[in-house]
């Protein structure tokens, strides 16, 4: 091996990256397809081994333990538990906080993000710097656990952010058996992902379950007694009493490596379309990374960026990373399941045709926004069988049929969309 990558970060791009290289490494000296492997180093300051972050809700809500949701480890990796807090840029070595140093051929940094603190009066006493009791941001396993073993049937919870943590966070302690309530600065749940139909509908499956979903609701602050937060204010002067409070209100690129560093950062470190820094022996991907202007915070994002950095290390040819098209999906198991899938822009403009299929008895929606001989966008709902196939549509970005038949196909089954051609379900058009 002539090159050591390190890789900083244990979060799904971090892990993926090291898995890669490791995979590869771990083959010889010459990979499978007579590329040169690289030894691997996989740094993660928490304890835990590294772990799946999409699936933290269903850990707080008691279906899985913390070890089914771990990630496979990386073959021929060696990985340190450490916190790095320097890199040497000049003799390409990177410090940690238990005194080991770590040489590098390719730094790789997977740093993620770490959960916004909103500024709330009262959140933070003059000078402190710990939350005080009873608030629990929702990002790290140990932030999962220790939430997990503070509610108990009947405990009264505010989950502040009605985002995508949000509402899984919400949904997971009310399974719990938590008193819920769920407040959201903006009009509707949801609103970066969903249309105002979709996201009424996860309300109503929230309210289902018994939170109290609280939209157009800004909070100011929060009231402390005796060390801990005990009631939520909002703007109109209402307060919430609490006995646990939930911070949902969205990441922010953790940077303050590749700062301290040198490297150019602005809302994330600032990467080209090989994923690498102002410094060429330094690469980032996934939450810490901004491509192109743009930070996603996202899983398939993250995904995507590591398998297009490992190629590229491992001499492969790969096409440059271009950015990713955004499909989120959130599948919440346990009685009353929780499924939807959102996938570009789902807004149509003045001059799109849309076809829309909703279902109030089962709680179905699906809605698909074609732009001239394209498809643009989606929102499903419920029963996501048609999800996969929709979802190679839109990233292949090829012409439709004139027909809408093969959409609806994928929309409905056959006898729904007998009744579409027959008039008998309603279609959004032009």
């Amino acid at each position: 091996m002539t090159s050591t990558a390190v890789v900083i970060g244990t979060g799904l791009a971090g892990a993926r990256v090291a898995q890669r290289l490791g995979a590869e490494g771990a083959e010889g000296p010459e990979g499978p397809a007579g590329t040169q492997g690289l030894g691997t180093v996989l740094i993660g300051e928490e304890d835990h081994a590294p772990y799946n972050r999409v699936l933290l809700a269903e850990v707080l809500a008691g279906r899985y333990g913390a070890d089914v949701i771990a990630l496979p480890k990386p073959p021929g990796t060696t990985t340190l538990r450490a916190r790095a807090v320097r890199v040497d840029r000049a003799e390409r070595r990177v410090h940690c906080d238990d005194g080991t140093v770590v040489p590098y051929g390719t730094l790789i940094l997977a740093t993620g993000s770490n959960p916004v603190l909103p500024p709330l009066r009262g959140l933070f006493a003059p000078g402190a710097r710990e939350l005080p009791g009873g608030v629990h941001a929702f990002r790290t396993m140990d932030d999962c656990l220790a939430l997990a073993a503070a509610v108990t049937p009947g405990v009264r919870v505010v989950v502040i952010g009605g985002g995508l943590l949000g509402v899984s966070a919400a949904r997971a302690l009310a399974e719990r058996g938590a008193q819920v309530v769920l407040t959201q600065q903006a009009e509707r749940l949801m609103e970066r992902q969903l249309d105002p139909a979709s996201s009424e509908l996860v309300r109503a499956h929230l309210t289902g379950l018994g939170v109290e979903v609280h939209t157009e609701c800004r909070v100011r602050g929060v009231g402390v007694t005796d060390g801990a937060v005990r009631s939520v204010e909002l703007a109109d002067g209402y307060a919430l009493d609490t006995d646990l409070t939930v911070l949902a209100c969205g990441v922010r690129p953790r940077t303050g490596l590749a700062l301290a560093a040198g490297l150019d950062v602005r809302k994330g470190v600032v990467v080209d379309d090989r994923l690498r820094t102002s410094d060429p022996h330094i690469r980032a991907v996934g939450d810490c990374a901004e491509h192109a202007g743009r930070v996603y915070g996202l899983a398939t994002p993250a995904l995507e960026q590591a398998d297009a950095l490992a190629d590229d290390l491992l001499g492969r040819g790969a096409a440059p990373y271009t950015g990713s098209r955004m499909l989120t999906r959130l599948t919440l198991a346990g009685p009353g399941p929780l499924d939807l899938a959102a996938f570009g822009d789902p807004e149509p403009h003045p001059d799109d045709d849309v076809i829309q299929l909703a279902d109030a008895t089962r709680g179905t929606y699906r809605k698909v926004v074609v732009r001239g001989d394209r498809l643009v966008g989606g929102v499903l709902l419920g029963d996501l069988a048609s999800v996969g196939a929709l979802a190679r549509a839109w990233e292949a970005d090829d012409p439709l049929p004139d027909d809408d038949s093969p959409l609806l196909h994928l929309l409905t089954h056959p006898q729904a969309l007998d009744s579409v051609r027959a008039g008998q379900t309603p279609i959004g058009g032009r």
